[in-house]
């Protein structure tokens, strides 16, 4: 299995640049997992697919501002930090750019010396850990000093920070957004409980290697970055109770799904929280999730090859191919697709 086997060609066009007024407007592409047969609608449709008794989990993950700018104080050249995961109190592990400007030692400061921190070391892939110094309450600063991390095929400035984060995102430490999860509304989620149809929510913080391009020719030499999760032993129940009912289990994201399979031991969720470096492509055999909502993904990229496994590369493909003869809009604040079992829906 190769990297190039999940290649498809994408205008730039269609890559949205910015997310729609209303977060449901978004388009909807139904996938039969099993037949491939594919129905377009909009997001807003998603509750008439979803039956009584499933349950809906999604991840309540909240994106930092983790894009800082600042100067290293011994020569005051610029340089730009993207905070990608904490590692203990004020130290951080972290992509700087340009790099060879933060070497062990180097102090760096930010928003005039209201944060500065002391790079402590140099570990895979080049990131740095740093240590942080400042007065005052560090999430405080940051949201004062920081920018969103939008990926870097979005390239127009972001109007509104909120828009970049789920209506329910509560708990901090992404370095970027759940984004299937940004086509909700609080509106449609109320709609969809009171259909009947449970809402389980876990945590799993995304890591910048959501964005890193596939490396490897052969797909099972890539190593998947490592990412936290935490899933509530309330929450866990929930999700079993609806498996053990028959129902279907149906993840909002890549994210929720990589949180599912991970910590499904024996067909069942395990309560807890840890890191995973799980990395599903076709082949896998799911242990938990029937159904997945996602956006459109990048060619050869470890997002395009899960959804292949939860369908067929064949009928993803397919199913892309249309949606860009049709110009749906891809990426983060793209269009949506709901990857189902179609003989199951009402």
């Amino acid at each position: 299995m190769n990297t190039s086997d999940f290649y498809y060609d994408l205008p730039e066009k269609l890559i949205a640049q910015s997310p729609l007024k209303d977060r449901t407007a978004s388009r909807l592409l139904i996938l039969d997992r099993n037949t491939g047969k594919t129905t377009h609608t909009h997001f807003k449709s998603i509750i008439d697919y979803l039956n009584e008794g499933d349950c809906l989990v999604i991840n309540e993950t909240k994106v930092i501002p983790a894009r800082i700018f600042g100067c290293k104080k011994s020569t005051n050249s610029q340089v730009e930090l993207l905070l990608l995961k904490r590692l203990e109190d004020d130290k951080w592990e972290t992509l700087v750019s340009p790099g060879k400007r933060a070497r062990i030692g180097d102090e760096i400061e930010f928003g005039d010396g209201l944060l500065s921190c002391i790079v402590k070391d140099i570990v895979d892939d080049g990131n740095r850990i740093v240590e942080f110094s400042y007065n005052g309450i560090f999430e405080e600063i940051l949201d004062k000093l920081g920018e969103m991390p939008l990926p870097p095929y979005i390239t127009e400035k972001l109007e509104e920070k909120d828009r970049y984060q789920t209506v329910y995102a509560k708990n901090e430490g992404s370095a970027a957004a759940p984004t299937a999860g940004l086509h909700f509304t609080n509106e449609l989620l109320e709609e969809i409980e009171k259909k009947g149809i449970k809402i389980a929510r876990i945590t799993l913080h995304v890591g910048l290697g959501t964005f890193r391009p596939v490396k490897v020719d052969n797909v099972k030499e890539h190593k998947m970055h490592s990412e936290f999760y935490s899933v509530e032993r309330e929450q866990a129940d929930i999700i079993n109770t609806a498996k053990k009912s028959g129902k279907k289990v149906i993840a909002v994201g890549t994210t929720s799904v990589r949180t599912l399979e991970a910590c499904t031991v024996n067909g069942e969720l395990q309560a807890g929280e840890g890191d995973t470096e799980i990395f599903i492509y076709p082949g896998y055999d799911f242990k938990m999730i029937d159904g997945l909502i996602t956006n459109f993904h990048l060619p050869e990229s470890t997002l395009i090859m899960l959804v292949s496994a939860l369908s067929n590369r064949e009928h993803i493909l397919n199913a892309y191919n249309e949606a860009v003869s049709m110009e749906y809009r891809f990426f983060s604040f793209g269009d949506a697709m709901f990857i189902t079992n179609l003989g199951d829906t009402n």
